[in-house]
């Protein structure tokens, strides 16, 4: 698996665990869409899942954090808008 992948995988995790300490049932869909994700990039190793829900990860975390600032680690909001831009540059 190469690295720009791994990295997609790390972030979405993040993002994963960031959503479950929200604890919000507005966000049990896009919770249950990167657990998903996560785990059909374990099997297939095709990144096109976690770019996707990345992306929505990304911006519904962002808007979050404008809303509540302490609710949102920002490492978590960096590693997704890289391994985003990383994935894109492939």
């Amino acid at each position: 698996m190469n690295l720009v992948n791994e990295r997609l995988q790390k972030s979405c995790q993040d993002a994963l665990q960031a959503f479950q300490k929200l604890n919000k049932e507005e966000y049990a869909e896009i919770q249950s869409k990167l657990e998903w994700c996560l785990g059909s990039f374990e099997n297939d190793k095709n990144p096109v899942g976690l770019h996707e829900f990345g992306v929505k990860s990304l911006k519904i975390l962002k808007d979050v954090k404008v809303k509540q600032p302490r609710k949102v680690n920002k490492k978590v909001i960096d590693g997704l808008e890289k391994s985003i831009k990383s994935l894109s540059e492939n």
